[in-house]
Parts: structure tokens; sequence; C-alpha cells
């Protein structure tokens, strides 16, 4: 989980949804990305209760795919995935996870997304930033799940769309699929979000 001056009460939320996870062989890393705002003294007090479970990484601002990099380098797991700190999973989405990547090696998802309107289900298409395409036919970081071996020898670039790049890369090395789960919840109302961003300058550009 990489997180930067993210609210605490969202970041609490994504945590406690792992916590509660079914399946429980797991260790959470944290990577905060430079973080100045004032809440980080409650994110620490919480994961102290919790270090057994999370271990707790900070460097200077690099972003979120060089955050997730650095996340990779230090996972001791045979698998690796990821959730943004504003968003959670369903109490059966690791072990869900666990049973689609028997026979592969990395896996996307479907969402359970949280939208304010309609419009929320699109996004910018990372070919063509003026088009959008529905949020099902996209690839999204917290629903990469797999071999530990895939992230080793992938790295995700800067910028947007690096997890449909990463993706894009796995497939022509490994054995890849999209699967339609719907255990990761998506909080797409968040008004800063990237694609928010993105999406509103190019509707003031058209």
């Amino acid at each position: 989980m990489a997180v930067y001056n993210t609210p605490f009460f969202l970041i609490k939320r994504a945590i406690d949804s792992v916590l509660n996870q079914d399946f429980q062989n797991f260790e959470l890393i944290i990577i905060d990305d430079g973080s100045k705002d004032s809440e980080r003294d409650e994110l620490m007090l919480y994961i102290e209760k919790h270090e057994d479970k999370i271990v707790y990484i900070r460097h200077s601002n690099r972003g979120q795919s060089e955050s997730i990099n650095r996340g990779v380098l230090n996972s001791i797991g045979k698998y690796i995935t990821i959730i943004d700190g504003d968003d959670e999973y369903k109490p059966n989405h690791l072990s869900a996870c666990l049973q689609e990547v028997k026979n592969v090696d990395l896996i996307c998802s479907t969402t359970e997304t949280i939208t304010d309107t309609i419009d929320d289900y699109f996004v910018p298409d990372k070919n063509d930033l003026s088009k959008l395409i529905h949020l099902d036919d996209t690839i999204l970081f917290g629903t990469l799940f797999g071999r530990k071996k895939v992230f080793n020898r992938i790295n995700f670039i800067s910028g947007f769309a690096a997890d449909a790049d990463f993706y894009e890369k796995a497939s022509k090395k490994f054995r890849v699929k999209k699967a339609d789960l719907r255990t990761y919840i998506y909080h797409r109302n968040i008004p800063n979000s990237i694609c928010a961003t993105i999406k509103k300058a190019n509707s003031i550009n058209s």
C-alpha cells in the first residue's frame, strides 16, 4: 500500500479491510511516499498496534509506481498484490485471488465500484485520453495479484496507466488472465484521484 497525504480515516479503512481477511497468512507493507500531513502520528500509532502484520517504510516523494516497486523489493511473500490507501478489500478478497491464480502467474479483476454518478464508471483511455472506457475494461493497480516472480521481473513505470503497462508486459512473458471477482472495493468518488484529475482536464479542453 502506497500512501501520500491520504487522510488517516481512509488509510485505516484500507488497513482494517486487509486485517479482516479470511486468509491471514500475509504481510502488509505500507510505503509512505513522503507524506507531509499532520495525520501521520495517527497512522504510526495504529501501525504499532499491528506490528505482527504490518511493515512501514518511508521515503521522499517519488510517486505511486516507485513506492510500489520498493514495496516489492521488501516483500518476502510468495504472492504480491496491491491496495490503494483509499480503497478496501471484501473479507474474501485474498482467498478468492489465490483460487483464481492457481493455474496462471498473474490476474487482474473487476471491482465493486463506489461512485457518485454513472459517469464515474468511465475513465480516460490510456491510448487516447480524450476518449472514455468503462472500468471493467481497464487494468487497476489494486486488482493485480500474482506470483512474486512476475513483480520481480517487471517494474511499474511512472505516470498514468502504469498498471495497464505492467499487465501488458506481463502478458508477453507470463500466464495472465482477467477474473470477474468484484472483491476489491474501488472508491471512484475521490475528487482528487489521478483519473478524476485527467478526466476533468480533458472535459475542460474539449
